[in-house]
């Protein structure tokens, strides 16, 4: 899939920000990626959405086209999505739907935090609304594990490079398959390896960092006076947030519809983007009263 228009935005500490846009129409349709991701989520649905409305989407500070951040301390959920205001206003986006996949869903979240008046919807696909590290695979050993995993990456930085993504993408797709963290039989081979060669070019302090930004962060407190449309999407073997957080969020937020994606795992826009992609549409039109048009 090729993007139409692409360019750069100096986020707030002149951090380099690459975002791509295609189609058009309104609402404006920004999408928001995972922690490693430079657009994992979103090659099959981007164009299905892009049909009907103009889509935006911004790589992460540190990830894809984007630059290295030029202060790592500015890697926190916050962080980013004041990175994604940036991006927003450079692009005259005033008021999108917000579509975000796994770690993005807090981003989108805190943006709303933060730009109540600037959103329409929120789209929420297998995501939480916080503390990531606390419930990962549904324990909180990620909690425990990472600090250590951090001042490890900070003493011996030429050994994390070294370390980090040596694994092969082969390899790693054929354990996450059959440990049903991805359902083999419908994701590609080859989607996950994109995947997994972008996430092994980072920077593992830079991931790491970011990790810890999300173990911090928690929008519960505030999901209630969430006051727009929202679909949140679940995916019935998620692994990596599991779908009872996705019912707790969709429970505390107002109104929110729930989506529950059988037979799916945390790569359930990858490996089911038609229907989800139907679903997301189908909300909208009901929720903002679009008139969708023939195909």
């Amino acid at each position: 899939m090729q993007y139409e228009r692409e360019g750069f935005v100096d986020a707030a500490d002149g951090t380099r920000l690459f975002y791509e846009e295609l189609g058009g129409g309104a609402p404006p349709v920004v999408l928001v990626d995972g922690i490693g991701c430079d657009g994992f989520a979103w090659r099959y649905l981007a164009p299905r959405l892009a049909e009907h409305h103009r889509v935006l989407h911004g790589h992460f500070r540190g990830h894809g086209r984007s630059g290295p951040p030029l202060d790592r301390d500015r890697l926190s959920i916050e962080d980013l999505a004041r990175d994604l205001r940036k991006v927003c206003d450079e692009r005259d986006v005033a008021r999108p739907v917000i579509a975000a996949h796994s770690m993005g869903v807090q981003v989108a979240l805190e943006y709303y935090r933060q730009n109540p008046e600037g959103v329409a919807a929120l789209v929420l696909m297998c995501g939480t609304f916080g503390r990531i590290t606390s419930t990962f695979h549904g324990t909180d050993l990620l909690d425990q594990v990472l600090p250590g995993l951090i001042r490890g990456s900070r003493m011996f930085p030429g050994i994390a490079r070294a370390v980090w993504g040596r694994v092969p993408a082969a390899m790693a797709f054929r354990v996450a398959c059959a440990g049903r963290e991805l359902d083999g039989e419908r994701i590609r081979e080859e989607d996950f390896q994109r995947y997994w060669e972008h996430a092994a070019l980072m920077d593992p302090d830079v991931f790491l960092r970011m990790l810890k930004g999300a173990g911090q962060h928690d929008a519960r407190g505030f999901l209630p006076e969430i006051d727009v449309p929202t679909l949140v999407v679940a995916a019935e073997h998620d692994t990596f947030t599991p779908m009872a957080l996705a019912e707790e969020m969709a429970a505390a937020i107002p109104n929110a519809e729930l989506e529950v994606i059988e037979e799916a795992s945390h790569a359930a826009p990858v490996e089911q983007p038609d229907r989800i992609a139907e679903r997301v549409e189908d909300f909208l039109s009901s929720a903002l009263g679009l008139m969708r048009a023939p195909v």
